[in-house]
């Protein structure tokens, strides 16, 4: 077993939308006593339902529009500086719907989790579902990765998956996968408060003492 620590790993998530994988979260770390924190909820949208939920649960939110700064780094910039007080040991994306420049993700180098609606690398981006049901595929799924610059391409951390089912619609396989979604990315955030995840030379992440099946 990796060595625990006393103090709790500080986390801090970022939605844009109504952050179920938020609200999951938070559900965790309290119900099964994780090392962890979640010092802030931040949106780029003012009105997204989930700082609302986390307000109400005594967690401190934000929201700091991108309509207000000239440029994508413009935007990151002032967030960086938000971020930066609050010292988080973790940035966790929530459904925040927004490409993170360059300028950020170096400066949370190695920090920053993201989960995408597919099983990576198959379909970076958006509209996952439309496409794997495109091309017909028969397993579907999530992926939680480290984010890197390229977009959807980081170091994966967990998948889980389900099976694609003949009468499966975009909507119908949303929902379906999101329970595996609000799975998995809770088990991730058990690890990093447990301090087993770790990088490998060759950048692969590694999981001390788990087998990182995909979960179904």
């Amino acid at each position: 077993m990796p060595h625990q620590c006393p103090t709790p790993i500080r986390l801090l998530i970022l939605i844009s939308g109504r952050g179920s994988n938020m609200q999951a979260i938070v559900q965790a770390v309290r119900s099964e006593g994780l090392s962890a924190e979640i010092c802030a909820v931040i949106s780029n949208r003012a009105d997204a339902q989930g700082l609302a939920w986390a307000h109400d649960q005594g967690i401190a939110t934000l929201s700091l529009s991108h309509r207000d700064y000239e440029s994508r780094e413009a935007f990151d910039r002032a967030l960086i500086e938000r971020i930066d007080v609050l010292a988080p040991d973790y940035i966790l994306l929530a459904g925040f719907m927004r490409v993170l420049s360059p300028v950020f993700v170096a400066h949370f180098d190695g920090r920053i989790v993201n989960i995408h609606p597919s099983l990576l690398p198959a379909f970076p981006g958006l509209h996952t579902h439309e496409q794997a049901l495109a091309v017909g595929v028969q397993w579907h799924g999530c992926t939680v990765h480290f984010v890197t610059p390229v977009l959807d391409h980081g170091p994966i951390i967990a998948q889980g998956a389900i099976p694609v089912l003949a009468q499966d619609t975009p909507g119908a396989l949303a929902k379906r996968l999101l329970p595996i979604e609000h799975h998995v990315y809770t088990e991730v955030v058990r690890w990093l408060s447990e301090r087993r995840v770790s990088l490998d030379t060759q950048g692969r992440v590694q999981v001390q003492g788990v087998d990182r099946r995909a979960f179904t």
